[in-house]
Protein backbone atom coordinates (compact mmCIF):
# COMPACT_ATOMS: atom_id res chain seq x y z
CA UNK A 1 0.00 0.00 0.00
CA UNK A 2 0.71 3.28 -0.83
CA UNK A 3 0.66 6.59 1.63
CA UNK A 4 -0.45 9.98 0.11
CA UNK A 5 0.67 13.11 2.53
CA UNK A 6 -1.15 16.29 2.00
CA UNK A 7 1.65 18.73 2.31
CA UNK A 8 0.06 21.54 -0.20
CA UNK A 9 -1.74 24.01 2.14
CA UNK A 10 -0.97 27.79 3.05
CA UNK A 11 -0.92 27.36 6.50
CA UNK A 12 -2.66 30.44 6.67
CA UNK A 13 -3.96 30.34 10.22
CA UNK A 14 0.07 29.47 11.13
CA UNK A 15 1.23 33.22 10.24
CA UNK A 16 3.86 34.35 10.85
CA UNK A 17 5.85 30.86 11.33
CA UNK A 18 4.67 30.28 7.96
CA UNK A 19 5.78 32.67 5.98
CA UNK A 20 8.87 31.28 5.36
CA UNK A 21 8.39 27.61 6.14
CA UNK A 22 5.63 24.99 5.50
CA UNK A 23 3.24 23.83 7.79
CA UNK A 24 4.11 20.15 7.86
CA UNK A 25 7.74 21.14 8.53
CA UNK A 26 6.95 22.90 11.97
CA UNK A 27 8.27 21.21 14.63
CA UNK A 28 6.72 19.15 17.61
CA UNK A 29 9.04 17.25 20.04
CA UNK A 30 12.10 17.73 18.37
CA UNK A 31 11.28 16.90 14.61
CA UNK A 32 8.79 18.19 12.16
CA UNK A 33 5.43 17.21 11.68
CA UNK A 34 5.82 15.38 8.56
CA UNK A 35 8.64 13.50 9.84
CA UNK A 36 6.36 12.29 12.16
CA UNK A 37 4.34 10.65 9.87
CA UNK A 38 6.89 9.30 8.13
CA UNK A 39 8.35 7.30 10.62
CA UNK A 40 5.43 6.01 11.76
CA UNK A 41 4.31 4.86 8.60
CA UNK A 42 7.87 3.38 8.31
CA UNK A 43 7.60 1.41 11.55
CA UNK A 44 4.02 -0.03 10.16
CA UNK A 45 5.73 -1.48 6.72
CA UNK A 46 4.23 1.63 4.74
CA UNK A 47 7.60 2.34 2.78
CA UNK A 48 6.44 3.78 -0.99
CA UNK A 49 5.04 7.72 -0.04
CA UNK A 50 3.75 9.99 -2.18
CA UNK A 51 3.37 13.90 -1.07
CA UNK A 52 1.72 16.69 -2.64
CA UNK A 53 3.50 20.53 -3.08
CA UNK A 54 2.13 24.10 -3.81
CA UNK A 55 3.63 26.66 -1.53
CA UNK A 56 6.49 26.71 -0.66
CA UNK A 57 6.77 23.18 -0.94
CA UNK A 58 10.53 23.08 -2.20
CA UNK A 59 11.53 23.51 1.30
CA UNK A 60 9.35 19.92 1.85
CA UNK A 61 11.57 18.25 -0.63
CA UNK A 62 15.00 19.59 0.14
CA UNK A 63 14.21 18.64 3.57
CA UNK A 64 13.33 14.87 2.85
CA UNK A 65 14.66 14.43 -0.48
CA UNK A 66 13.64 10.90 -1.82
CA UNK A 67 13.30 9.36 1.51
CA UNK A 68 16.65 7.47 1.62
CA UNK A 69 17.51 8.77 5.13
CA UNK A 70 14.01 7.50 6.85
CA UNK A 71 14.11 4.05 5.33
CA UNK A 72 11.59 5.02 2.55
CA UNK A 73 10.77 6.16 -1.11
CA UNK A 74 9.20 9.38 -1.66
CA UNK A 75 7.97 10.64 -4.85
CA UNK A 76 6.34 14.11 -4.87
CA UNK A 77 3.12 15.85 -6.70
CA UNK A 78 3.53 19.14 -8.07
CA UNK A 79 0.43 21.19 -7.72
CA UNK A 80 2.25 24.51 -8.32
CA UNK A 81 1.41 27.64 -6.32
CA UNK A 82 -2.04 27.65 -6.05
CA UNK A 83 -2.94 23.97 -4.41
CA UNK A 84 -6.12 22.25 -5.27
CA UNK A 85 -7.51 20.95 -2.06
CA UNK A 86 -8.43 17.35 -1.04
CA UNK A 87 -9.56 16.41 -3.61
CA UNK A 88 -7.90 18.00 -6.63
CA UNK A 89 -4.91 16.67 -4.53
CA UNK A 90 -5.43 13.18 -4.47
CA UNK A 91 -6.67 13.07 -8.09
CA UNK A 92 -2.99 14.77 -9.36
CA UNK A 93 -1.22 12.15 -7.23
CA UNK A 94 -3.53 9.35 -8.58
CA UNK A 95 -0.88 8.61 -11.31
CA UNK A 96 1.89 7.75 -8.57
CA UNK A 97 -0.77 6.34 -6.28
CA UNK A 98 -1.80 3.75 -8.76
CA UNK A 99 -5.08 1.60 -9.13
CA UNK A 100 -4.83 0.03 -5.71
CA UNK A 101 -6.48 0.69 -2.33
CA UNK A 102 -4.01 3.83 -0.68
CA UNK A 103 -4.04 5.74 2.33
CA UNK A 104 -4.49 9.33 3.03
CA UNK A 105 -2.91 11.51 6.13
CA UNK A 106 -2.90 15.08 6.39
CA UNK A 107 0.63 15.78 6.38
CA UNK A 108 -0.28 19.08 9.47
CA UNK A 109 -1.74 17.28 12.38
CA UNK A 110 -0.37 15.57 15.69
CA UNK A 111 -1.28 11.85 15.52
CA UNK A 112 0.15 8.80 17.76
CA UNK A 113 -2.08 6.45 15.83
CA UNK A 114 -0.78 2.97 15.24
CA UNK A 115 -0.84 2.20 11.33
CA UNK A 116 -0.32 -1.36 11.84
CA UNK A 117 -4.12 -1.24 12.76
CA UNK A 118 -5.50 0.46 10.06
CA UNK A 119 -8.45 -2.29 8.75
CA UNK A 120 -8.52 -3.96 5.63
CA UNK A 121 -10.98 -2.44 3.06
CA UNK A 122 -13.55 -4.04 1.86
CA UNK A 123 -14.11 -4.28 -1.47
CA UNK A 124 -17.64 -2.78 -1.91
CA UNK A 125 -16.35 0.41 0.22
CA UNK A 126 -14.91 3.46 -0.97
CA UNK A 127 -13.27 4.69 2.12
CA UNK A 128 -12.24 4.11 5.73
CA UNK A 129 -11.93 7.06 8.18
CA UNK A 130 -10.22 7.29 11.25
CA UNK A 131 -11.97 8.99 14.08
CA UNK A 132 -11.53 11.21 16.76
CA UNK A 133 -13.44 13.03 19.45
CA UNK A 134 -14.18 16.64 18.38
CA UNK A 135 -12.13 19.02 19.82
CA UNK A 136 -13.17 22.15 22.36
CA UNK A 137 -12.75 24.20 19.24
CA UNK A 138 -15.25 23.14 17.38
CA UNK A 139 -19.23 23.63 17.81
CA UNK A 140 -19.75 20.54 16.01
CA UNK A 141 -18.52 17.04 15.15
CA UNK A 142 -18.00 15.69 11.09
CA UNK A 143 -19.97 12.18 11.52
CA UNK A 144 -21.48 10.02 14.04
CA UNK A 145 -20.03 6.26 13.93
CA UNK A 146 -23.45 3.19 13.78
CA UNK A 147 -22.94 0.32 16.02
CA UNK A 148 -21.90 -1.94 12.80
CA UNK A 149 -18.82 0.89 12.06
CA UNK A 150 -20.86 2.97 9.08
CA UNK A 151 -20.32 6.42 9.25
CA UNK A 152 -23.83 8.63 9.28
CA UNK A 153 -24.56 12.33 9.05
CA UNK A 154 -27.40 12.17 11.09
CA UNK A 155 -26.99 13.09 14.96
CA UNK A 156 -25.41 13.19 16.86
CA UNK A 157 -22.26 14.00 15.02
CA UNK A 158 -19.57 14.13 18.06
CA UNK A 159 -16.50 12.67 16.29
CA UNK A 160 -14.28 14.45 14.04
CA UNK A 161 -12.35 12.90 11.17
CA UNK A 162 -8.64 12.77 12.53
CA UNK A 163 -7.05 13.26 9.22
CA UNK A 164 -5.74 9.90 8.26
CA UNK A 165 -8.23 7.42 6.19
CA UNK A 166 -8.04 4.59 3.35
CA UNK A 167 -9.61 5.21 0.06
CA UNK A 168 -10.50 3.09 -3.01
CA UNK A 169 -9.36 4.90 -6.52
CA UNK A 170 -12.90 4.73 -7.67
CA UNK A 171 -14.30 7.80 -5.26
CA UNK A 172 -12.26 9.98 -7.74
CA UNK A 173 -13.80 8.37 -10.59
CA UNK A 174 -14.63 10.98 -13.31
CA UNK A 175 -12.31 13.40 -11.45
CA UNK A 176 -10.26 15.80 -13.24
CA UNK A 177 -7.24 17.78 -12.22
CA UNK A 178 -8.70 20.97 -10.48
CA UNK A 179 -9.43 22.74 -7.34
CA UNK A 180 -11.83 20.88 -5.40
CA UNK A 181 -12.56 19.42 -1.92
CA UNK A 182 -13.20 15.70 -1.34
CA UNK A 183 -15.47 16.04 1.11
CA UNK A 184 -19.13 16.17 -1.22
CA UNK A 185 -17.82 12.69 -2.87
CA UNK A 186 -17.08 11.75 0.78
CA UNK A 187 -20.81 12.34 1.78
CA UNK A 188 -22.34 10.44 -1.20
CA UNK A 189 -20.59 7.81 -0.06
CA UNK A 190 -21.67 7.98 3.37
CA UNK A 191 -24.90 8.60 2.46
CA UNK A 192 -24.90 5.30 0.41
CA UNK A 193 -23.28 3.35 3.15
CA UNK A 194 -20.14 2.69 2.03
CA UNK A 195 -17.97 4.54 4.31
CA UNK A 196 -16.59 2.56 7.60
CA UNK A 197 -14.86 4.56 10.49
CA UNK A 198 -12.76 3.55 13.87
CA UNK A 199 -12.31 5.77 16.91
CA UNK A 200 -8.80 6.81 17.77
CA UNK A 201 -8.84 7.45 21.19
CA UNK A 202 -5.16 8.30 21.86
CA UNK A 203 -3.19 11.89 21.24
CA UNK A 204 -4.51 13.79 18.53
CA UNK A 205 -4.08 17.30 17.52
CA UNK A 206 -4.96 19.23 14.16
CA UNK A 207 -2.01 22.04 15.15
CA UNK A 208 -3.96 24.74 13.36
CA UNK A 209 -2.72 27.54 15.38
CA UNK A 210 0.29 28.46 16.70
CA UNK A 211 -1.04 27.74 20.36
CA UNK A 212 -2.00 24.28 19.72
CA UNK A 213 1.48 23.95 18.35
CA UNK A 214 3.32 25.45 21.34
CA UNK A 215 0.68 23.20 23.37
CA UNK A 216 2.24 20.00 22.25
CA UNK A 217 5.87 21.47 22.55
Amino acid sequence: MKALILAAGYGKRMLPLTEKLPKPLLEVRGKPLIVHHIENLANAGIREMVINLAHLGHKIEEALGDGSQFGVSIEYSYEGEEPLETGGGMTKALPLLGEEIFLVVNGDIFCDYDFTLLPTLEEDLDAHLILVDTPDFKTTGDFGLSVDGFLCMEEPTDLTYAGIALYHPRILDGAIVEKFSIVPRLRDSVSGRRVRGTYHSGEWSDVGTPERLFALQ
